[in-house]
């Protein structure tokens, strides 16, 4: 017989699944791990939260992902904090990755997603990068520690984690407020990972050319707090900030990098030479998805456009 979940999507708002079968449902260290079947296909949750679902990652991946490959100027060694499903990882190394390095403090949560996502890594490939045989290696660690303990020349640096917490506020106005990325009382623990410190230390890992991208929240009038905080500290962060809204998911993601005079133009010059072929983004995709909402917009005056 089938159960059901309800999501929290904001303030009086819920997402019903219908779970049909539960192939997982545990705790970890961290957090509450289910991994159900539903209309979506295999489907992974977090603390009740969908992180990934069979029927739309690569949609999520790619947009969080590609962007980043044709705004960077070389694709070398990636470095990839939270992504537990290692989708990321995996097309990080089809774009000509010669190292990734995949920082997660969840080892369970890793080797369940192994074991049971038609996605991301398998077991034995999973296995493989734990021992660091490959050009994935993986590191059960806290984001935070490993950023500030790394030697950087990072090409890219992704931060792929939960929302912020707090952020089913639907007050585009808070992110001048929210600079100092201090977290406060009740904060979860990977909110400091959204703050101005963490983005610095992000940049000062970055090779000549690098670039850093973010999963940056919901862009929904109900649910963008977390895109509103984050865009005010990328503009404050970095010289270049790209903005790419999935057409066909329900996130948005920022790329931070170094003086670019026009990012559009840049990726979509580069997009018929990307070494990896994405399947869900073409130039009309990354035009589209290339202008923030008017209300981050509005609450976000130093930040302009591409």
């Amino acid at each position: 017989m089938s159960r059901w979940l309800d999501e929290p999507l904001g303030d009086g708002l819920v997402r019903r699944w219908r779970l049909d079968e539960v192939l997982h449902e545990g705790s970890t260290p961290y957090q509450r791990v289910l991994i159900a079947r539903t209309a979506h296909g295999v489907t992974l949750f977090c603390d009740g939260e969908r992180q990934s679902a069979e029927r739309s990652q690569l949609v999520y991946h790619e947009a969080l992902l590609v962007p980043a490959l044709l705004l960077a100027r070389r694709v070398r060694r990636v470095l990839v904090v939270g992504s537990s499903e290692g989708v990321v990882s995996q097309l990080a190394v089809a774009a000509g990755a010669e190292t990734v390095d995949h920082v997660d403090i969840d080892q369970e949560c890793v080797r369940r997603c192994a074991e049971l996502l038609p996605y991301g890594y398998g077991v034995a490939e999973l296995a493989a990068a734990e021992r660091g045989d490959g050009p994935v290696r993986v590191h059960y660690a806290d984001g935070w520690d490993f950023v500030h303990g790394s030697d950087g020349g990072y090409d890219v640096v992704v931060v792929d984690l939960p929302d912020e917490s707090g952020a089913g506020d639907s007050s585009a106005g808070e992110a001048a407020a929210a600079n100092s990325g201090v977290a406060g009382s009740g904060a979860a623990p990977h909110d400091r990972l959204y703050g101005t410190g963490f983005l610095r230390r992000c940049r000062e890992l970055l090779a000549g050319g690098g670039v850093l991208a973010y999963q940056a929240g919901c862009p929904t009038l109900w649910r963008n707090a977390t895109l509103a905080r984050a865009a005010s500290r990328f503009a404050e962060v970095f010289p270049t900030v790209a903005y790419h809204g999935s057409d066909e998911h329900e996130w948005a993601f920022l790329f931070g990098c170094g003086e670019i005079a026009a990012p559009l133009a840049l990726m979509l010059r580069r997009l018929p030479g990307c070494r990896y072929r994405p399947r869900t983004i073409d130039a009309g995709t990354l035009r589209a998805g290339s202008v923030p909402p008017h209300a981050i917009r509005v609450g976000c005056r130093s930040w302009t456009c591409n």
